[in-house]
């Protein structure tokens, strides 16, 4: 499972200009079963993303295609952890040592 923090690199005004576009790419990898959740921060610096996947390499081409990495608006953070425990909503992911 991936934590994936969003740091704006540019003016919020560039930000929301593409919003849409990075909304629908998130909408994308929610349907394609990637990404469990996402919002973000406050003070309104970025995002979080959880992400689930065993490769790190395809997370990273995957966070490169954000229209907001394409348009060099924000800079991604990947951390990689094993869920060994969850919710029971979030059982599915659960992982093993």
């Amino acid at each position: 499972m991936f934590v994936l923090e969003l740091s704006y690199t540019a003016p919020l005004d560039r930000v929301d200009a593409l919003l849409s576009a990075h909304v629908v790419w998130l909408d994308q990898q929610y349907e394609a079963g990637v990404f469990i959740a996402s919002g973000r921060k406050n003070p309104r610096d970025g995002g979080v993303i959880l992400a689930v996947g065993d490769d790190r390499a395809a997370i990273e081409r995957l966070t490169a295609t954000d229209p907001f990495v394409v348009e060099g608006v924000c800079a991604y953070r990947i951390t990689e952890f094993i869920a060994t425990k969850t919710s029971d909503a979030l059982a599915p992911y659960r992982q093993q040592l």
